[in-house]
């Protein structure tokens, strides 16, 4: 995780969009709403009892044949995506979302007027640090059953490529990429979403467009259309007369971009991966992106934010000086080589230390511990983490030269990675409870490579001896 310079940014005051659902053919008013420092995007059905609250939170998809729908507790929301995507593109972190139904309105089929209503109330900075996710590693999903793959990449910001085959002679191949989310705006929120003749004809038989109309969605037309067909479309869209154009299109509806099938693919790849709940910066590679594939990729997105939030990797300029040497660091600590196990302090406050030791082939313990396969022990980790700790316990006095710390428990010890030579271990400890008659109980944590290698409760005293 990173705090970036900037502030979470809620809208400065509520707007109202009125329109109807796509799949429910329903006529709902949706309310933009204000909210509070790491609320995040949530949903609030007011149509229902009590009026429940569902998060925008990949764990609640329940569908994506047509759409991203979530469910919490029996309470649905429909078609998700669009709506989250023009938040996201505007660069706003914490909004209330409220509908009198179940989903939210389709306007044209893309997030156009969602991103001009939150233009005209404008967004507002608050009193917390954005926080976004930093992709250190490649990250990927894939679904073999349709060959659909996404990849995020390290990248200096977050950007968006999607390549799309549809595998017909009217779509074809196309590719679109966002470089900057501040393009959203001006490239993506204006691409429209499609379907293929095929798909509309078994729709329309089952009853599952109510809403949909040629205002809203561009129609490619993939295969010859009876008459008998042609008839139906045009009662159930209430057309007098529909017609093919030269592109393939139906009726009269004027493509914005030549690839904005592949754009509205892009659109939905960022609705779909705001479920992930934590912004990232990255680069997203959509191969035949679709709901699916961005969902589950979104779960484990999600996965991998949490654990590393648990595990709670701090980050550090190794380049700088430190703020405690090794030669400084004996002036305080009694320990000495080979025993001396922090080569350098980073930072030091009243409550917390951070130490770094970098792990070299020279260590003496890797003569035994093991030959051909150097491992270093567990309990030397464990020593390390409790010196650097002794830092912090004797920054409380005036005198450290004149005081031993010695360890009195530990409690909770976990190892979660190997250190080999070669590693550089940096040791956090926090103070769990102010000190006390010279009494210290800390909360330690050894990383490396970027994840946590060993953490423990730790107990120490100061004694004087002189």
């Amino acid at each position: 995780m990173s705090n970036t310079t900037r502030k979470q940014r809620t809208i400065s005051k509520e707007i109202i969009l009125k329109g109807v659902g796509l799949h429910t053919g329903e006529n709902v008013t949706m309310k933009f709403m204000p909210a509070p420092v790491n609320h995040g995007y949530r949903f609030k059905r007011v149509d229902l009892e009590g009026s429940p609250i569902i998060e925008a939170d990949a764990n609640y998809v329940v569908n994506t044949q047509r759409g991203t729908n979530l469910e919490k507790n029996g309470v649905k929301i429909q078609t998700s995506e669009h709506v989250l995507a023009a938040l996201v593109g505007m660069e706003i972190d914490n909004v209330l979302i409220e509908l009198d139904s179940s989903e939210p309105p389709i306007m044209d089929g893309s997030s156009k007027y969602f991103v001009e209503a939150l233009d005209i109330v404008g967004a507002k900075d608050q009193d917390a640090d954005f926080e976004e996710y930093i992709v250190k590693d490649v990250i990927t999903f894939r679904d073999d059953s349709t060959g659909s793959e996404i990849t995020v990449i390290p990248s200096d910001e977050y950007q968006v490529t999607t390549m799309v085959d549809f595998g017909t002679k009217v779509l074809g191949t196309q590719n679109a990429t966002l470089e900057t989310i501040s393009d959203f705006k001006s490239e993506i929120a204006d691409a429209r979403t499609f379907s293929f003749l095929h798909e509309l004809e078994a729709l329309l038989e089952n009853g599952l467009i109510k809403g949909g109309d040629l205002n809203n969605a561009i129609v490619y037309v993939d295969k010859e259309i009876s008459e008998t067909t042609m008839k139906k479309l045009e009662k159930a869209f209430d057309k007098k007369k529909l017609s093919v154009k030269p592109n393939g299109i139906l009726d009269n509806l004027t493509l914005h971009q030549p690839n904005e099938a592949a754009r509205h693919k892009l659109l939905d790849v960022i609705g779909d991966l705001a479920l992930a709940g934590t912004r990232f910066r990255g680069k997203v590679i959509a191969n035949k992106p679709g709901h699916f594939v961005n969902t589950q990729f979104a779960q484990k997105l999600s996965k991998i934010i949490k654990q590393e939030k648990r595990n709670n990797v701090p980050t550090y300029d190794l380049n700088k000086p430190p703020l405690m040497d090794v030669v400084q660091i004996m002036d305080t600590l009694p320990h000495r080589p080979p025993f001396l196990l922090v080569d350098q302090i980073l930072e030091l406050s009243d409550t917390h230390v951070v130490g770094l030791k970098n792990v070299t082939m020279n260590e003496p313990f890797f003569v035994g511990h093991f030959p051909g396969a150097p491992v270093m022990p567990g309990v030397l980790q464990l020593e390390a983490m409790a010196q650097t700790g002794g830092i912090l316990v004797l920054n409380t006095v005036p005198d450290p030269e004149n005081y031993l710390t010695y360890l009195l428990k530990i409690d909770k010890v976990r190892y979660k990675q190997q250190v080999v030579p070669g590693d550089t271990l940096i040791f956090k400890l926090d103070l769990m409870s102010p000190i006390r008659r010279g009494l210290c109980q800390m909360h330690a944590k050894a990383y490396t490579n970027g994840k946590l290698a060993s953490e423990a409760e730790i107990m120490a005293q100061i004694v004087k001896v002189k």
